[in-house]
């Protein structure tokens, strides 16, 4: 079944295109990772699928309220608990039961530590968790292996294998393999014509891109 589909599409970073003519599809139970060098629209791209941004050109299609966007930070309220940043954002996507995303992430023996409190690598997990608690069949994910070890990786790889496994699907931006069967997106050859690569998030832009989820 078809999730996602992407005519013709077009993006643009500060006012100038970055990426064009892009057409694919996502079909239920797929993971697709985008490659490319760094800078080269990969986080432009996810943006514009999650609607963080109007695409310069084409349609992006699929259902409402259908992706959730996890960004390179981790967007957690640090005076809250693990336990309680799980249950702010089950609440905001509709109360998911919070048990399976403490296990998955193995944040259970963490549940009652301040978020402010956690490891670097930690506070990742917590941010990947809260995607179990969306409810949402598309995740849209950039570098989510940031920050993770060799034994944390492996959770977050098994999360993506069950959710699609359950009918969901997965766009990915990441440099490493992940050992999920996947489909690769290559953007390179999609580069606006002048565009330059650089780092999305280079100040000199003029635009300031939250990092955080939806």
């Amino acid at each position: 079944m078809e999730m996602l589909r992407a005519d013709n599409l077009a993006v643009s970073r500060g006012g100038m295109p970055v990426l064009e003519g892009l057409s694919f599809t996502l079909a239920a139970g797929q993971v697709l990772v985008l490659r490319g060098p760094n800078g080269s629209g990969k986080t432009t791209l996810l943006r514009t699928l999650a609607g963080l941004q109007p695409p310069l050109a084409g349609t992006v299609r699929c259902a409402d309220d259908a992706i959730a966007y996890a960004a390179h930070a981790d967007g957690l309220k640090v005076t809250l608990t693990v336990r309680e940043n799980l249950h702010f954002w089950a609440g905001v996507y509709g109360g998911a039961d919070i048990a399976p995303a403490l296990a998955q992430f193995n944040l259970e023996s963490l549940s009652e530590r301040l978020a402010g409190s956690l490891s670097a690598g930690q506070k990742r997990r917590l941010g990947l968790a809260r995607l179990m608690v969306t409810g949402r069949t598309i995740w849209a994910l950039d570098e989510p292996t940031v920050s993770l070890d060799t034994a944390s990786v492996a959770l977050f790889a098994a999360a993506v294998r069950a959710h699609v496994a359950s009918g969901g699907a997965a766009v990915i931006a990441t440099h490493i393999d992940l050992g999920l069967e996947s489909d690769v997106l290559d953007v390179a050859p999609f580069r606006a014509n002048g565009s330059t690569v650089h780092n999305d998030f280079d100040s000199g832009s003029g635009v300031e891109f939250d990092g955080g989820f939806l």
